[in-house]
């Protein structure tokens, strides 16, 4: 049973852990580098390394997605982005590249993302990335999917993934009709991921809505405001293990549907990948490393999709600095620092090898050990 912390009379909190706070243990076994793989897939879509980008425009446009999907991940653009807002958004990208980091960045955000969604730039978005021959993936926001997934899902996606900040199987509105997640998932023939979760019910809930993948997380890292606008802190390692133990109940409960788990927060070394895995996830969601690739859209500048959101902005704008190298040299190497943020899943495959396993599901049965 989970340590439980009395933090007040009548008030307790349970205990939870951040990626930092474990570490993990390595077997008797060792296994030669070149014998592990770290390919997963989601449902007919295989995938060479578990990586998904987070749908922020910084990083994602159809161009990168294109070149995320050929390097073996699986770009998500963001059909509430400035590439479904502008014909041409290049020029704007440039302009937010160039700002400071203050105050006058998130209106500036705010004042672009202002302009209208228009459904036949998604399709054209749509179509672009599907002639680069990538598995195409799209997000939505909950409060958009009905009046977006039409346009979304006619110009021919593979992937749907519905993303906020927080996503729940059971939304209480007074005043609007809310998205049933399950009827809706059921209507559609193409996987779906949803999230993002924060806890084992949730996670649970959200499984038994037939996705395919759950979100776990909310985006979290040093950009992120959840925690000072909302109150919100989410201690991934716990996250992330409470949601696997949800997907262990729900396989019992459906006798083998696995759904897969990605890990969305606190992530930006090889490290942190190696233990979000070994606490029980598929794959993880980048955003701010993949802004350090030469020809990312924004030049080096990161922000959060709500980074943009008109009344409550979630999320700092930053300018991560000069290009760590290009794309492929993040992913696969070579690294030319011993700081965990070059060659990503090269480290990721080091990590299993030194450990024994030979592949991500198996190393989600890796022994951990608290730290600090």
């Amino acid at each position: 049973m989970r340590d439980v912390v009395e933090i007040g009379l009548g008030k307790t909190a349970q205990r939870g852990y951040h990626l930092d706070d474990i570490a993990i243990v390595p077997s008797r076994r060792t296994r030669d580098v070149d014998d592990v793989s770290t390919e997963w897939r989601v449902d007919a879509y295989p995938f060479k390394i578990p990586c998904v980008a987070h749908p922020s425009d910084a990083t994602m446009s159809p161009e990168s997605a294109i070149a995320l999907g050929r390097l073996g991940g699986l770009g998500v653009l963001n059909a509430e982005g400035l590439w479904t807002r502008y014909e041409d958004p290049t020029k704007i990208l440039e302009e937010l590249a160039s700002l400071d980091e203050d105050a006058d960045a998130t209106r500036r955000l705010q004042e672009v993302y202002s302009e209208p969604i228009k459904p036949e730039l998604i399709a054209e978005r749509v179509r672009t990335m599907r002639e680069g021959g990538i598995t195409v993936a799209v997000r939505v926001s909950p409060q958009h999917t009905l009046a977006l997934a039409p346009v979304v899902l006619d110009a021919g996606i593979d992937l749907l993934v519905i993303q906020g900040t927080l996503v729940s199987a059971e939304h209480v509105s007074v005043t609007d009709e809310p998205l049933n997640l399950k009827e809706f998932i059921a209507d559609l023939d193409l996987p779906v991921i949803v999230g993002g979760c924060t806890d084992y019910k949730t996670a649970l809930h959200l499984m038994r809505t037939g996705a395919a993948g759950v979100i776990v997380g909310v985006g979290a890292d040093e950009w992120s405001t959840t925690d000072t606008v909302l109150g919100i802190r989410v201690p991934m390692a716990t996250a992330i293990a409470d949601a696997a133990a949800a997907r262990r109940d729900y396989l019992d409960e459906t006798g083998g549907r696995y759904v897969h788990l990605i890990a969305d927060g606190g992530i930006s070394t090889s490290g942190d990948i190696a233990k979000a895995i070994g606490c029980g996830a598929d794959a993880v969601m980048l955003g701010e490393p993949l802004s350090l690739a030469e020809g990312a859209p924004a030049g080096g500048a990161w922000w959060h999709s709500s980074a943009s959101h008109p009344q409550l902005p979630r999320g700092g704008f930053c300018i991560a600095g000069e290009p760590d190298g290009t794309l492929e040299e993040l992913l696969y190497g070579p690294a030319n620092r011993p700081d965990g943020q070059l060659n990503l899943f090269g480290g990721l495959r080091r990590a299993m090898a030194k450990c024994g396993y030979r592949d991500v599901k198996e190393f989600q049965k890796v022994a951990l050990v608290l730290d600090k």
